[in-house]
């Protein structure tokens, strides 16, 4: 892939973003379309086009992933409960090939949720 995503320029510093966290291995930042009160997108720094291409090398980093992902929705206050969405490829919602961890909250979630 030679064009960078749109999470490879927010992270180079080359876009905008609501930055929420920043760490060795990942980031989050505030989704800028959101489908609930709050929406986090927790996104690698490592590229990895969608989790069907992670390997068992990642395997520490998407646990990684999901341990962020707990941490933002504590500091977020979804107490109450939040959703975990990872979209894999275009049929499956994705939109930005760059693995990414939704995380939803601040309202019910309904189901099934596609």
């Amino acid at each position: 892939m030679t064009d960078k995503t749109i999470f490879q320029k927010i992270m180079d510093g080359e876009m905008d973003a609501d930055m929420l966290h920043d760490d060795e291995e990942c980031v989050v930042i505030r989704d800028v379309n959101p489908q609930a009160p709050t929406h986090l997108l927790v996104i690698p720094k490592k590229l990895i086009p969608r989790i069907s291409e992670g390997s068992q090398e990642d395997q520490t980093l998407l646990g990684h992933l999901l341990l962020v992902a707990k941490k933002v929705a504590r500091e977020e206050e979804l107490a109450e409960g939040f959703r975990i969405v990872v979209n894999n490829g275009p049929a499956g919602g994705e939109s930005v090939p760059h693995l990414h961890v939704h995380v939803l909250g601040g309202r019910q979630m309904g189901w099934p949720p596609g």
